[in-house]
């Protein structure tokens, strides 16, 4: 099983890469649009898709079923996407290090999930939650900025603020936001995320 994925081409060579995780129903042309609307000259944009067919939605995608206890495919869709974005240096020419996993809902989930365990130049859940609870962190300069809506019907509140307690417990370097808004990617929302990718690319510049 491998993952299926679109990617925006650029005209110049891309500095950073965005991979962009969709959520339970939806497919990977549902981001499309925030990479417009991020204004990222120097940025490539990946969108993968979650191998699993929504039980609803003909044409929707799933990481894993969330209707089971035990919430089933979890395991295959982590190792599926773990491996996945190892081999994207090679295939992009980009290292992880200059990679931001962002996602929303169950793809938010996602990005916690699998991104804490690799070296990216950053994590971004949107209305998303916590899979799992990591006891450390190999990668804790890793920034990570959480946003959430505080009338989501979907994913409560509650879920975001847990997970920027335990991360903050563990010493993550988390920017946790919640706006006025419903389990949705507001434009308030896209200007934080573009604020946190500028900002942290920016970091890195100066480093090198």
């Amino acid at each position: 099983m491998a993952l299926k994925s679109i990617s925006l081409p650029l005209e110049n060579s891309p500095k950073h890469l965005v991979v962009a995780l969709h959520g339970w129903g939806a497919n990977c042309y549902d981001l499309v649009p925030i990479a417009a609307q991020l204004e990222l000259s120097d940025t490539q944009f990946i969108f993968p898709e979650a191998p699993y067919p929504h039980p609803q939605v003909p044409e929707g995608k799933a990481w894993y079923d969330l209707e089971t206890f035990d919430y089933q495919g979890l395991a295959q869709s982590r190792t599926l996407l773990y491996d996945w974005l190892l081999a994207l240096e090679e295939n992009t020419g980009i290292s992880l290090k200059r990679t931001y996993l962002v996602g929303f809902s169950q793809g938010g989930a996602m990005s916690l999930d699998v991104g804490l365990d690799l070296p990216l130049q950053g994590i971004c859940s949107l209305s998303g939650y916590l899979q799992r609870q990591p006891e450390k962190l190999d990668y804790q300069d890793c920034p990570i900025l959480i946003i959430h809506g505080q009338q989501d019907p979907i994913v409560p509140i509650q879920q975001a603020r847990n997970a920027q307690t335990l991360l903050t417990g563990l010493g993550a370097k988390v920017a946790y936001r919640e706006l006025n808004m419903s389990h949705e990617i507001s434009l308030e929302a896209i200007d934080l995320l573009r604020e946190f990718i500028v900002s942290n690319s920016q970091t890195l510049s100066g480093l090198e």
